[in-house]
């Protein structure tokens, strides 16, 4: 079952690109969080997510908000991934897909043949008191940031 806006956002810490860790419940009380899901650094859907939400830093951070991008890349490429683009959104490294399985966005796909585990591209809102306000699944990269950002000014 997915989850949905009223839960209790699941807890978990993750290491970002510089192997900092960063705990979900440390930002209880202090920041709204948008934790968003995408499949692989580098590629074309991620790279525009990514750099749509970066583009958009300041607005989320005069609300009051962190933008949180999960993947299940290692540390090193989530570090070549922001400094080729210039990111500013923190990238967290869930190469063990253990929070992919508390949020619920792993799927199968098949490829060349075989069935393997992915992420479809998944966003959530997580208000400062860790509920969820929204949980999006199956979301599309080019304008969704915008979207998010709506969604986060709604906030009460």
């Amino acid at each position: 079952m997915q989850l949905q806006a009223g839960m209790d956002a699941p807890q978990f810490e993750l290491f970002d690109a510089d192997m900092e860790p960063f705990n979900l419940a440390a930002q209880l009380g202090k920041k709204n969080i948008v934790l968003y899901f995408y499949p692989k650094d580098d590629t074309p859907g991620c790279t525009m997510e990514a750099n749509e939400f970066s583009a958009l830093d300041d607005s989320f951070a005069q609300l009051d908000t962190l933008v949180v991008g999960v993947s299940r890349d290692e540390c090193l490429s989530h570090a070549e991934f922001r400094d080729k683009y210039g990111l500013s959104v923190l990238l967290l490294s869930d190469a063990e897909s253990r929070v992919c399985k508390k949020y619920k966005v792993l799927y199968d796909k098949e490829v060349d043949g075989h069935k393997t585990a992915a992420i479809q591209r998944s966003t959530f809102v997580i208000d400062k008191q860790g509920k969820l306000r929204h949980a999006l699944y199956g979301v599309h990269a080019h304008g969704h940031a915008d979207e998010i950002l709506n969604l986060i000014r709604k906030l009460k």
